[in-house]
């Protein structure tokens, strides 16, 4: 039976995470690629999935498997489980869907992700290789499309949800819906585990976060990552993780817009984690972006994994705000379940800047006092940090390092902040005319082109070569070395010591020269 629609998870890790790429950077399984895959499926379509990025596949090998699966339609998936992700990965999306149209320019092209939920019509007029996009988590105006089986302007105008060329000018057609609350059992009806590739055994081709296996190389995989959520009910200036929601025909989204937060049910959920114990799966990542902020949810999905017997096996981790650790009795339940780590989102040691960056919404706590609580509940944190949020000088950036010391957590994550599509720090930098990245792969937060945000205070270089050595010197910090030998032996330690010898290099630091003036918003 011919295949009606092929999900193709593309990727470029050497461009994004240049030396990070070989052995360090996580390989994440594709998470919209498999909801799609099987929300698409059980309507009686014919899918698979493609994953050049697990496989290792470079473009003429992309190509040449594309062919062979003949789909009628080829769905470009383009998220990722970082911010900053469904950008970065239109680099090589784009490399591939160029290539494929070279090949054959009949071959249908559909983008899904939120690069095109952010800037449609900027997709549809920069990049001939796409077809049509769509304008949210496109599960309806998938659906709608496959119903069509066509791309001809007569049936693609009233097709919902979706962005195409008439006459080669980018139009958007009426905006269609999310998946409501009511639906999320029925129309995500889960994730198409069996369609991904693997060597030996079931998803041994994805590997974990480096910390997340205690820096330990030969615990990373098989590795799955898995929603109970999607979608958050605040609105950061630098976040676009909402974005996916969008529901109307802005030219420039804005992720603020459109906050919010929808469950799947408990029963459901745990019914994903069987499939993935049953397959091996032990080391897992709840992708959520607040999984502990809605307690009638995270209490009884962990019940229900501690029931099954899974927690004592299982290594996972997950998101939570500072503010939402409250009780000692909440991280013992979790850390029964099987959750072993935390990553908080502490952003800066600066509580004026911290407290700007949420507009006000997150409570203002003793961050030591919540780390503590954490630590006595046996559970390791990763803490992220954000350098050059808006209000950010040299002082108060270096107020965010010494805290970051201070609590020395067993792992530590730093971005330079950003003006990623679909944030309300990219409206912001369009209408200052700050200068953006002029690639996708620019957008990573890795990548040799990174330019991060000026603030009043900082130009962009200073931030990102403030941020490249505060990664060193935390990595390299006596009590922070000590405490991953007290907690994961020696070889942890080792690994750290290897991973510190990668140097990124970064164009806007690197190329820098002193007797230069800048004027302001310039990022050489």
């Amino acid at each position: 039976m011919k295949t009606d629609v092929l999900f193709i998870n593309p990727g470029s890790p050497d461009k994004i995470y240049q030396g990070l790429a070989e052995d360090y950077s996580a390989i994440e399984t594709p998470t919209w690629s498999l909801l799609l895959a099987q929300a698409m499926r059980a309507k009686g379509f014919n899918v698979g999935i493609f994953d050049p990025l697990a496989e290792r596949l470079n473009i003429e090998e992309s190509v040449k498997k594309i062919e062979e699966i003949d789909a009628k339609f080829n769905c470009f998936v383009v998220y990722g489980q970082n911010p900053n992700s469904g950008t970065v990965n239109m680099h090589g999306a784009t490399a591939l869907s160029k290539a494929l149209k070279q090949s054959n320019n009949d071959v249908k092209t559909i983008f899904v992700g939120s690069h095109m939920s952010a800037l449609p019509l900027d997709v549809l007029a920069d990049e001939d290789s796409i077809d049509v996009v769509l304008t949210n988590e496109g599960v309806y105006a998938l659906l709608n499309l496959l119903k069509v089986n066509s791309f001809e302007d007569s049936e693609l105008r009233d097709v919902k949800g979706i962005g195409y060329r008439k006459n080669g000018v980018p139009i958007l057609t009426e905006p269609e819906k999310i998946v409501p609350q009511d639906r999320m059992d029925v129309d995500l009806p889960g994730y198409a585990w069996d369609l991904l590739p693997y060597k030996e055994k079931p998803l041994d081709l994805y590997r974990s976060h480096f910390w997340h296996a205690e820096y330990k190389h030969e615990k990373r995989t098989p590795f799955a990552a898995i929603y109970t959520s999607l979608g958050c009910q605040f609105g950061c200036d630098f976040c676009m993780i909402n974005i996916l929601n969008r529901d109307d025909n802005d030219p420039i989204g804005e992720a603020a817009n459109y906050s919010k937060m929808r469950f799947w049910s408990p029963e459901f959920i745990i019914k994903e984690f069987d499939k993935l114990y049953e397959l091996g799966v032990r080391t897992l990542r709840i992708s959520d972006e607040m999984f502990l902020l809605n307690k009638k949810f995270y209490d009884p999905l962990c019940r229900l994994l501690i029931e099954r017997g899974y927690g004592e096996h299982l290594n996972m981790w997950a998101y939570s705000r500072v503010d939402t650790v409250k009780t000692p009795e909440s991280l013992e339940l979790i850390r029964k379940a099987g959750i072993k780590w935390l990553a908080l989102g502490i952003e800066s040691g600066n509580r004026q800047v911290r407290l700007q960056a949420s507009k006000g919404k997150f409570e203002d706590v003793d961050i030591t006092q919540v780390i503590q609580r954490i630590h006595d509940a046996d559970i390791e944190v990763i803490a992220n940090y954000l350098f050059g949020l808006q209000g950010d000088d040299m002082d108060s950036m270096s107020q965010t390092y010494d805290l970051s010391q201070e609590l020395c957590t067993s792992a530590w994550n730093a971005y330079a902040v950003m003006a990623l599509p679909g944030s309300t720090l990219y409206k912001i930098a369009i209408a200052k005319g700050y200068q953006l990245p002029n690639t996708y792969a620019g957008y990573s937060f890795f990548s040799e082109d990174t330019i991060p945000l000026p603030t009043d205070h900082l130009k962009p270089r200073e931030i990102l070569k403030y941020r490249d050595e505060a990664f060193l010197r935390y990595h390299t910090y006596e009590p922070f070395l000590k405490r991953v030998k007290e907690k994961f032996g020696d070889i942890a330690v080792n690994n750290i010591k290897n991973l510190t010898k990668i140097k990124l290099k970064r164009k806007i630091v690197d190329n820098f020269i002193e007797t230069v003036e800048f004027s302001e918003g310039d990022s050489r």
